[in-house]
């Protein structure tokens, strides 16, 4: 199977979910859209597509001009080819503005280990219907997902306190999730070196604040690795 992963910065890659499919030698296409590599044109030969997270924002493109082309090549495949999809954080993000949402400021930022409530619709989902009602994984956004809710191919499956559209589908293939399941012991260091994450996590929660993060991953690490699994598994089925 042929996977293309849209990639932001380098040290956010599907993590975990990476390791699972390299055991499984599934033939993964990385595009490193901020080192301009540039996403293949033809898209049809691609089974999966995974989409990460990234320093920057949707509504960056005069800033990060490639965004114009993921938005179309996300849209191509997901609405057009009706391809399985996995969008993290910002892959997330990209996905709902392309079905019709838009992209706005969280109220307040989301960072560190929290719960995400799943709904009734969760039971009968064929990604999450293993999941327990409430789990505990990692956020690291400022900006979410809204006005999706009149869409009628869209489903709600989970949401925070903060957050209402933490997991939602489109049509029966193609998932935004706001938060980070797809971590390894080694994600919260590596990303507390980029300043954009950096300010956020000290904004957020002060000087410091990153070797309580990385130990709180770290406490739920095997959570969270056992909810990617279950993911990754059923995912595989819609390939």
């Amino acid at each position: 199977m042929n996977i293309i992963v849209l990639q932001h910065i380098k040290i956010e890659d599907p993590g975990y979910i990476k390791d699972l499919m390299l055991a499984d030698r599934l033939n993964l296409t990385t595009i490193e859209l901020d080192e301009g590599e540039k996403i293949p044109s033809d898209l049809s030969k691609f089974d999966g597509m995974f989409c990460m997270g990234g320093p920057m924002d949707t509504f960056m493109e005069k800033d990060y001009p490639w965004l114009i082309e993921e938005k179309k090549a996300i849209k191509e495949f997901v609405i057009n080819l009706k391809k399985p999809y996995l969008g993290f954080c910002l892959g997330c993000q990209l996905l709902g503005e392309v079905i019709g949402g838009k992209v706005v400021k969280s109220q307040p930022a989301e960072i560190g280990i929290m719960d995400i409530n799943f709904t009734n619709e969760k039971n009968k989902d064929n990604l999450f219907s293993k999941f327990p009602e409430q789990i505990k994984s990692l956020q690291w956004h400022s900006y979410e997902v809204q006005g999706i809710e009149n869409n009628k191919e869209v489903t709600l499956l989970a949401s925070s306190p903060v957050t209402k559209n933490q997991i939602f589908k489109y049509q029966n293939h193609a998932y935004g999730i706001q938060f980070h399941i797809e971590i390894k012991d080694t994600t919260v260091n590596e990303w507390g070196c980029v300043p954009e994450y950096k300010k956020a996590l000290e904004d957020q929660l002060g000087n410091g604040a990153l070797e309580k993060f990385d130990q709180s991953a770290r406490d739920n690490m095997s959570d969270m690795n056992n909810y990617s699994k279950i993911l990754y598994t059923n995912f595989k089925k819609l390939l």
